[in-house]
């Protein structure tokens, strides 16, 4: 029998009444649940089993968590079991991470942050992008050399009615996310004659198609790898137990999934490049999501990192890039300094009365972009000290035969407190630029950018350094498809300030969109702009189709 003989958590419940006296709990009635040395064998550990506690008590919720890791356990032993041989290693170690984060999920109580506790950020602990420094040409190339790109690319493109990776959705002439982020690193490496690598993080969604898409680039002069993020069980509302009968994954989908990209970092590890590119002298890994068209590899951090412009002795361990807060990133997770460390802190840890606190873009100026500069070595530290201590998200979902469902997941960026001298960094806009719909799919196919080496650069025409914002109504234009079938070509965009878009509205070609433009159509109603429409702060709504006759 397989199982978890080397097991990843030790109970070591004592329910002793700290008077002498039996049904009590020590530490004024907390079970205590020690992580002793995780994988390590437990040989023939004891655990004392409870007496009946009435159920509003913290003793009964404290002996149902127990209960809970015991049942966990065997379920995952059962699963194991069902492994085929040539598998069983690598299975091993991630269920060893789940249980591991089912542990802990468990044994948290309360927010993970005391507001009170929040202090303001020091002076030096986020960098303005405007102070760092070019290098010298002649060093470009070692740098690139010790430098690792990683993107994200777990994601499916089901949210913006696409098949497969959303990585390999068109975005701009036909290129893809993934196109652009090979032309972007070849551009680095022939240029400078360098050898900077890509790899790709995939999920079980998005590892079969992509390995498929790599091969187109088999002679450019990218280096390509692909590791996968962790596969974890999702896990029963009701009972807190998998709702996976057996690891035959394909067949059962729905029963498991990727665990946040907050995962990375061990299944960098397990997968064997970590210690490969520590090996090859690479000292850091630039993160980011791979729909970010906004983020490209930066001369300036990377000589603050490793360059000309780094300063003091200690190195720099971890950055995240941050950027200014606008009233459309709210809800983005910021930066705080919290017990003498820099910490992301997202809207999930905020306590219901302090929301509107962390929403004020006075209060909470940065928010983060997600493109995260790690050292390697710092990194396999961390790990094997197992002191990587990220916040767990707990997202609830219901599945589609109506079962509810707990994914226990982690933040990339949440790791930030792990390391040390950790910094953020102020960076402009321009390297923020999601494509999480196809309002922002909108953008970055229109005139506002131009597309160069891989990267789109923001058109000089353009007045002001901010993006437009834009809602497009999600009946109409939220599939990729419907949304390029409403546009005889993308309008011109340069002077628009803020565009809404609601029900049945089709754009002829040649149309031009400034300053604040706001069409209703209502329902059963349809509107059509016509070809060469200058629309400048406008509302159209009601009615409005012209045809041919």
């Amino acid at each position: 029998m397989l199982g978890l003989q080397n097991s990843c958590i030790v109970l070591n419940a004592k329910a002793v009444n700290s008077d002498g006296g039996g049904g009590g709990v020590a530490d004024g009635g907390k079970v205590h649940f020690k992580m002793l040395n995780p994988c390590a064998d437990i040989g023939q550990q004891q655990v004392r089993g409870h007496q009946r506690i009435p159920s509003d008590t913290k003793e009964f919720h404290e002996a149902t968590k127990r209960d809970a890791l015991m049942r966990l356990k065997k379920d995952l032993d059962h699963l194991l079991e069902t492994v085929e041989e040539s598998r069983k290693t690598g299975v091993q170690k991630e269920m060893c991470g789940f249980e591991a984060l089912y542990h802990r999920f468990l044994q948290e109580d309360g927010p993970s942050v005391e507001w009170d506790r929040i202090e303001k950020l020091p002076e030096e602990a986020v960098k303005d992008y405007s102070t760092l420094k070019l290098p010298q040409e002649a060093h470009i190339r070692d740098m690139l050399d010790k430098l690792v790109v990683v993107k994200l690319n777990g994601g499916l493109g089901t949210s913006m009615g696409c098949h497969g990776p959303k990585s390999v959705i068109p975005v701009r002439n036909d290129l893809t996310f993934l196109d652009m982020t090979v032309q972007q690193i070849e551009f680095l490496n022939k240029k400078y004659n360098a050898n900077v690598p890509l790899v790709l993080m995939n999920s079980f969604n998005t590892d079969v198609d992509t390995e498929k898409v790599i091969r187109k680039y088999k002679g450019f002069q990218v280096q390509i790898y692909t590791f996968n993020q962790s596969c974890y069980p999702r896990i029963s509302r009701d009972s807190l137990l998998p709702i996976a009968k057996d690891f035959d994954i394909e067949n059962d989908i729905e029963a498991w999934y990727p665990p946040g990209h907050g995962d990375f970092y061990q299944s960098f590890q397990n997968s064997g490049l970590l210690r490969k590119f520590l090996e090859e002298g690479r000292e850091y890994c630039f993160l980011s999501n791979i729909d970010n068209l906004g983020a490209t590899v930066d001369i300036k951090i990377l000589n603050r990192l490793i360059g000309d412009d780094r300063q003091g002795d200690k190195p720099i361990e971890f950055v995240m890039e941050v950027t200014d807060k606008t009233r459309a990133d709210v809800k983005g997770g910021t930066l705080i300094h919290y017990e003498n460390k820099l910490r992301l802190l997202e809207i999930a840890q905020v306590p219901k009365e302090h929301v509107d606190d962390f929403k004020s873009v006075k209060t909470f100026k940065f928010f983060n972009t997600n493109n995260i500069w790690a050292r390697l070595e710092s990194i396999e530290r961390v790990l094997n000290a197992k002191t990587m201590n990220m916040e767990i998200i707990v997202n609830n979902k219901t599945l589609d035969n109506g079962i509810r469902v707990i994914q226990l997941e982690t933040a990339v960026g949440a790791a930030m407190k792990c390391f040390d001298g950790g910094i953020g960094i102020n960076v402009p806009r321009s390297r923020f630029l999601p494509v999480k719909k196809t309002s922002d799919l909108l953008l970055v196919m229109s005139n506002l950018y131009s597309l160069k080496y891989g990267s789109l650069v923001m058109s000089p025409q353009r007045m002001f350094p901010t993006t437009p914002l834009v809602k497009l109504g999600d009946n109409h234009f939220s599939k990729v498809k419907e949304f390029l079938s409403r546009f005889a070509n993308i309008p011109d965009l340069i002077e628009l300030d803020h565009l809404t878009v609601s029900g049945d509205v089709t754009f002829g070609r040649g149309v031009s969109l400034r300053g604040t433009v706001i069409i209703i159509a209502n329902h059963g109603d349809r509107i059509d702009i016509p070809a060469g429409a200058i629309l400048e702060n406008k509302i159209v709504s009601g009615n409005m189709r012209i045809l041919d006759h």
